[in-house]
């Protein structure tokens, strides 16, 4: 196999610049269900890994979404494979080897079938230490960081008016394609202010929908999100340094900074229910100890605590699309036919009728034969 490569150390970072029938070269350990998204997504050719994609911690599932779509992924070349290629330098991967102008420059491992479902058996065992490591941490982190949550956060005024109204807010989770599909019908009746999470902006444009209000890191959402008016909420450490203050201020688009602990999604959650919303609806949400271990997290302890504050406002439609179901016409089908019996009898043997009936007995028969 042979391709231009395309370097980032950030995964989610590199998928927003990544070209169709690229070799994706990241660095990332225990790749997640989101990076590996965002690679398909972009349609990659293939996937070199200088780290180890599956490092038996947690069951991590974004080397499977690979494999499901016949991508190949070479695991744990190196780091030094990034001081050896530029991008859109044309390299050839030969089985575990990784060729640069006809010298071999990396050696890995392919991951198939067999290496992905030995590492995730080795991975359920080690499973439950970690959730004992994370739970520890989750209640470690919500003594000390209670205060800053249930306090008040120092929210910008937003330009829409949430009061009363409800909001939609989308991650860019697994799942958020099935549930904004069937969300559909109630988007378009409620009229909803729609809150993308970084990424989730990007979902919502991809869905058909424009974005309202962004908050997020701005790391893994495109310039065209930024630029497409919406009010840009800046999540920032505690201590007030945002990752991608530098990048906003290079674009020149207007923000406001907020200083707050936990995720951003978290920080959308809150600020949706400081505004006063009467209903949120949470799409492509993390909420189970998987999700948070694919994002770097220790513990959970924020998300438990803005779920506590927030309280019964917030439905999380993960795994919507698998509660509803809407019947078809042709389930329908038999108990409309079913019905009509009755009525047909009566209309057949009643006069004129019959002599209608017979003719259009007739005809479908005449349909029939020519089908």
């Amino acid at each position: 196999m042979q391709g231009r490569v395309r370097l980032g150390k950030r995964t989610k970072e590199l998928a927003t610049v990544l070209k169709p029938r690229e070799i994706a070269v990241i660095s990332h350990e225990d790749l997640d269900t989101v990076g590996a998204a965002g690679l398909i997504e972009a349609g990659v050719l293939a996937v070199i890994n200088a780290r180890s994609s599956l490092t038996c911690r947690y069951p991590n599932l974004g080397p499977q979404m690979l494999r499901d779509q016949q991508i190949p992924l070479l695991d744990n070349v190196g780091e030094g494979i990034f001081d050896l290629l530029q991008d859109q330098d044309l390299v050839e991967i030969q089985g575990r080897k990784v060729l640069f102008q006809g010298k071999v420059i990396a050696v890995g491992t392919l991951v198939t079938d067999h290496v992905i479902k030995e590492r995730h058996r080795l991975a359920e065992r080690n499973l439950p230490r970690e959730l004992d490591r994370f739970v520890t941490n989750t209640l470690d982190y919500a003594l000390r960081e209670k205060d800053l949550f249930l306090g008040d956060i120092p929210f910008p005024r937003i330009k829409r008016e949430l009061r009363g109204k409800t909001v939609i807010v989308v991650v860019r989770g697994i799942g958020y394609r099935e549930d904004l599909k069937v969300l559909g019908p109630f988007i378009q009746e409620a009229k909803p202010i729609m809150l993308g999470v970084d990424g989730g902006a990007d979902a919502l444009l991809a869905s058909g929908y424009r974005p309202h209000i962004i908050v997020g890191d701005m790391d893994s959402v495109s310039d065209r999100a930024l630029r497409s008016g919406a009010q840009l909420i800046a999540h920032a450490y505690a201590d007030g340094q945002c990752p991608g203050q530098e990048r906003l201020v290079r674009l020149g688009v207007p923000y406001d900074l907020v200083p707050a602990p936990g995720t951003s999604e978290d920080l959308a959650l809150l600020l949706a229910h400081d505004q006063g919303a009467d209903l949120i609806v949470l799409v492509g949400s993390h909420s189970n100890m998987i999700d948070f271990l694919e994002k770097g997290r220790p513990g959970m302890a924020s998300t438990f605590l803005t779920r506590l504050k927030i309280g019964p406002i917030l439905l999380d439609a993960k795994k919507v699309s698998e509660l509803y179901r809407p019947s078809t016409p042709l389930k329908a089908l038999p108990v409309v036919l079913a019905a009509l019996i009755p009525i047909l009898l009566f209309v057949a043997l009643a006069s004129p009728w019959r002599h209608y009936l017979r003719l259009l007995w007739l005809q479908l028969r005449l349909i029939a034969g020519w089908l």
